[in-house]
């Protein structure tokens, strides 16, 4: 097997930028957590930042929670986003950097072009579809032309939707045509909440919202082909029987990280496109009340440069306690899970997905611990591992990939289900006609078997 090896001049397999960031800080355990997993059971790495004091009080809270002095000792190197130099020293010295300094639509091109140019793979958490596709256009050729892979939402957005819309596939007998997701969180008696950061990707992202549109336009793509029924859009907001509770649209990155993968899988390797739509439970009439009152506030504050600095200032006023400037606690995050349930539609094999309705459904459900702090540090470090031991299951040439892209032939939900991320099949119906059938084919294939 292939795996990505360090040497003198490339000493790390890993190197954490933004280790001292509130996400950074997770992501310095959980590196530490899997050092065994390292190519030849072993992961030389080291963190980076700006100040060198912080990184070094990260790596002792990191060996103390963890109980392990010898983090005391994992190198520090001092990187400044707007320095140039300073990300090219860093690059050249690492097979991987893992970034999780943002928002990325701030600090996020200089990391990936300087691991570009520099030789460095890049992988980060961007939940920020401006970014995310503005990079793709951007970089991609450059990328391949260097055979560098830039993985970007590798994070809790959107590894789980991405790599879970794949593993339907997988396991649905025929041709799969559309899938909604449904998203629930569910706290503890300490309750939860997000941190600040990922408000203010929240903020500048929608304000920003039209840049995404010319992004799209200069891509000039094609419409997908929609195999079999079109999926229906829900409303704005509607009671789910699936989870039983109100919902409403996803506003994150998975949708286009979905779509994009969709699009790569279609165009490179002909598969049949599926059609997606991703939604989250809100809970009960109170909390939509609450969901309600918040959005129009924010949405009419989020047009204003006054209004951005309002909710850039007070996170946890604007949005009810969704989101602080100092994050949940680990009492928090402990108590916190998620389930990701997806609801698929299709063709079993032998029927032609041109003529009448899907004649099958599948369920499958992603479930894991809490989402941004504790699964996203999984995923981020899951995909890093998997790109340093599966390296030759990834495209063939560099570029700038979604998570479903990269990963689509590696064993990477096989090493999410081991680190408490758990990928299942719940259940696949075919209508009594097709099940009839199908059972009709097997009972004549065991007779043939029995008798020949």
């Amino acid at each position: 097997m292939a795996t990505l090896t360090t040497s003198s001049k490339r000493p790390y397999h890993i190197i954490v930028f933004g280790a001292t960031g509130f996400t950074g800080q997770f992501v310095v355990e959980e590196v530490a957590r899997t050092c065994n997993e390292g190519p030849g059971g072993t992961l030389q790495w080291a963190v980076a930042g700006r100040n060198r004091d912080r990184l070094e009080k990260i790596l002792v809270q990191a060996a103390d929670a963890l109980r392990k002095p010898e983090l005391k000792c994992v190198e520090v190197i001092v990187v400044d986003v707007a320095e140039p130099e300073s990300l090219a020293i860093m690059c050249k010295q690492g097979i991987i950097v893992l970034n999780c300094v943002g928002p990325y639509r701030f600090y996020g091109e200089p990391v990936v072009k300087a691991c570009i140019e520099n030789g460095a793979h890049c992988i980060d958490i961007c939940g920020e579809p401006q970014f995310l596709e503005g990079i793709q256009l951007k970089y991609h050729s450059k990328a391949q032309e260097n055979d560098v892979y830039i993985i970007g939402s590798c994070g809790f957005d959107s590894v789980p939707a991405d790599m879970g819309i794949l593993y339907t596939q997988v396991h649905f007998k025929g041709t799969l045509t559309a899938v909604e997701s449904f998203l629930t969180i569910n706290t503890g008696p300490e309750g939860g909440c997000g941190h600040d950061a990922t408000w203010q990707s929240a903020i500048f992202g929608f304000a920003d919202s039209a840049s995404l549109k010319r992004i799209r336009r200069k891509f000039g793509h094609k419409p997908l082909p929609a195999v079999g029924a079109r999926i229906k859009k829900r409303g704005a907001l509607f009671f789910s029987k699936e989870i039983e509770q109100y919902a409403i649209p996803f506003m994150g990155s998975d949708p286009s990280v979905v779509r994009r993968t969709q699009r790569y899988m279609h165009e490179e390797h002909k598969h049949s496109p599926v059609q997606y739509m991703a939604y989250v439970g809100i809970g009960g009439l109170f909390s939509v009340l609450k969901t309600l009152f918040a959005g129009v506030v924010f949405w009419f504050m989020v047009k204003f440069s006054l209004g951005r600095g309002l909710l850039t200032e007070f996170p946890e006023f604007f949005s009810f306690g969704l989101f602080s400037k100092t994050g949940p606690t680990r009492k928090q995050m402990d108590g916190t899970s998620f389930c990701l349930r997806f609801m698929g539609e299709g063709y079993t094999t032998g029927q032609d997905p041109s003529q009448g309705k899907p004649n099958a459904t599948i369920s499958t459900e992603i479930t894991g611990p809490e989402p941004g702090y504790i699964t996203t540090p999984i995923t981020m470090v899951q995909a890093a591992i998997t790109l340093l031991n599966e390296h030759h299951c990834l495209p063939n040439k560099g570029g700038v990939y979604t998570p479903g892209s990269a990963f689509a032939r590696t064993t990477l939900i096989d090493r999410l289900n081991k680190h408490g991320i758990h990928v299942v099949c719940l259940y696949i119906v075919c209508d009594s006609l097709t099940l009839k059938h199908l059972l009709g084919q097997i009972w004549a294939k065991s007779f043939f078997f029995f008798f020949k």
